[in-house]
């Protein structure tokens, strides 16, 4: 006969609790296949999911794997839809009480933080301090111990058969980035070492919530332990503040050390001490103590992908409202550094029809007075 399930897991699992793990999963989705297949037989779908969760028949199904280049090559994991339900169930049972104990200063995917608050704020801690330690680690998704995680979402997860769909969760994400991982070797290490189970599939709701819990311990350490008060991460990019170089140089092999309890390891090219005056690369900007630029790369990735997308809609290959929403999608990111001249001269180079100026040119550019841009013949 099967225990009873604690009150938690039958909170998740009510039919109100996936029906609101539907609709956010499918947020921006419903036109995809794999969402309307599972909206058409919506109640069914949840029924059916709610039976497995309750008599511990559900078991993760495989990922969908696929590249992105861009703005680094990463291998991404998607979860089946019915999956990613899951996940947004499961969250919005265990992420407020992990909510409760995070630092103010981690920004990423969190609700109200983000990228742009987590830029404002390093732009904040630039203009206070004059030195910054940056760093980021490396191969992070790739790295994360399933053991060290598990006991660490344990401390605030004591119900079993949560735990249970939690560490089925991670079991199911063990092999997508194995490839993509080498080997880091730390103290104490045996062979048997190469075997831990290890990496969080880049994709999944939980991966992301779960890289903020697992990391959690080494931003107390940082604030608590080392006392630093200009301290801020998004993801694995992470910077110290401090106004003597030599605090910040001191601390370097303390870092290093606590997050080798992780078994995690930064980029030793990036994990340098500078002074703010300097301008810290953050999040694809570059930040000084008065202003923010776009990183070069960035703009060079944008000129090549925005004249890619003018040159489809020249071709007819993608709509205009396709085109415009390259050019919107990429204001609303560099219009948080100090982009006005970067935008006029970006969107100078689009010839379009009357009528069809984008909506976000307003933002990049003055016409001139009577000015028609024409479409190319």
């Amino acid at each position: 006969m099967q225990a009873p399930h604690s009150p938690a897991f039958e909170q998740m699992c009510s039919l109100a609790s996936l029906l609101g793990a539907f609709e956010r999963a499918a947020r921006a989705k419903r036109r995809k296949a794999a969402a309307a297949a599972f909206e058409h037989q919506l109640a069914d779908r949840l029924l059916e999911l709610r039976a497995e969760l309750l008599e511990g028949r559900y078991r993760p199904q495989r990922y969908a794997r696929f590249e992105i280049r861009e703005p680094k090559r990463r291998v991404i994991s998607a979860a089946p839809f019915r999956d990613r339900v899951v996940h947004h169930a499961l969250c919005s049972v265990i992420e407020p009480r992990f909510e409760r104990l995070f630092i103010p200063d981690s920004y990423a995917n969190r609700v109200g933080r983000g990228t742009h608050r987590a830029l404002a704020r390093m732009r904040e801690l630039a203009s206070r301090y004059r030195y910054v330690l940056r760093a980021d680690i490396r191969q992070h998704f790739a790295s994360i111990d399933h053991a060290i995680l598990l006991d660490g979402l344990r401390t605030q997860i004591p119900e079993p058969d949560l735990l249970r769909l939690v560490a089925d969760i991670v079991a199911s994400g063990e092999e997508e980035l194995r490839d993509e991982y080498r080997m880091g070797w730390f103290d104490g290490d045996d062979l048997l070492a190469a075997c831990r189970p290890r990496g969080l599939p880049i994709g999944n709701l939980t991966s992301q919530f779960w890289s903020n819990c697992y990391l959690h311990p080494f931003d107390l350490f940082v604030k608590r332990e080392l006392g630093c008060a200009g301290y801020l991460r998004y993801v694995d990019d992470f910077a110290l503040f401090a106004d003597s170089k030599a605090a910040l140089q001191a601390w370097q092999p303390c870092i290093e050390q606590r997050l080798a309890r992780l078994r995690l390891a930064v980029h030793a090219h990036s994990f340098q001490v500078a002074p703010t005056a300097h301008g810290t690369p953050w999040l694809g900007f570059v930040v000084y103590p008065d202003h923010v630029a776009v990183k070069a790369r960035k703009v060079r990735e944008a000129t090549r992908r925005l004249g890619a997308r003018y040159d489809a809609w020249r071709a007819g290959e993608i709509s205009f409202g396709e085109f415009d929403a390259s050019v919107q999608g990429w204001i609303n990111h560099v219009r948080f550094a100090d982009s006005w001249g970067l935008r006029t001269h970006m969107l100078s180079r689009f010839e379009l029809a009357p009528g069809c100026r984008p909506h976000g040119a307003a933002a990049g550019r003055k016409r001139e007075p009577g000015a028609a841009a024409r479409r190319p013949q």
